[in-house]
């Protein structure tokens, strides 16, 4: 009875190949697509505001508004949680619609403001919560003093704008703040201490 035939070990790659090889890797690490960075947008200010409402007296809902100012987002659509965003703006520049009422809130009684008083918002943290939805945490400084907050964000949209053509995102955000938390409480409860905040801006990638 014939013995089965026995099978040779293969044979080990010549050692002129190796250098071959190391050739090949090193292009296909090359050739593979990098890690996209987070693209810098500056906030568009004429399509930015936020609005700020709070009940008054039980009466009426009082309202107010910011608006024409700058910031800056690091936006990164494939990894969003790798975006940051950073905005500040004179205190000074609220709108209230009615002028007696801006001298009020910018006198002793509320926040005593000078000229280059500052509110300014920089995030820590997003937590991604959907395809188009995100919580950002950040601290938020207001009548010097700073605490975190906690935006709940949406992208509305993210493309080429089409009249700038050029690329642009839009966001909303909404909060709610306790005036006392900054030291701005005066007449809680029955001015309600939860001011509520809606957010919405737009911005476009920097040069």
């Amino acid at each position: 009875m014939k013995s089965a035939p026995t099978l040779a070990p293969a044979a080990a790659p010549a050692p002129f190949l190796a250098p071959v090889l190391a050739s090949v890797l090193a292009l296909a690490a090359l050739s593979a697509p990098a890690l996209a960075a987070p693209e810098l947008y500056t906030l568009d200010p004429g399509h930015s505001q936020i609005l700020f409402s709070y009940n008054h007296l039980g009466f009426s809902t009082g309202t107010g508004m910011f608006s024409g100012f700058e910031g800056e987002i690091r936006f990164d659509q494939q990894d969003p949680a790798a975006s940051s965003v950073t905005v500040s703006f004179p205190v000074n520049t609220m709108l209230t619609g009615w002028q007696p009422r801006f001298e009020h809130f910018m006198s002793p009684d509320f926040f005593g403001a000078t000229d280059d008083e500052m509110v300014t918002f920089t995030s820590t943290g997003i937590e991604v919560t959907g395809d188009r939805t995100a919580l950002i945490t950040g601290d938020l400084t207001l009548n010097g003093v700073t605490k975190p907050v906690v935006l709940d964000a949406l992208l509305n949209q993210a493309g080429i704008h089409p009249m700038e053509n050029k690329p642009w995102a839009g966001f909303n955000a909404t909060t709610t703040l306790l005036r006392s938390d900054y030291n701005l409480g005066l007449y809680a409860p029955f001015i309600s201490d939860e001011v509520a905040v809606t957010i919405s801006i737009e911005a476009m990638k920097a040069e």
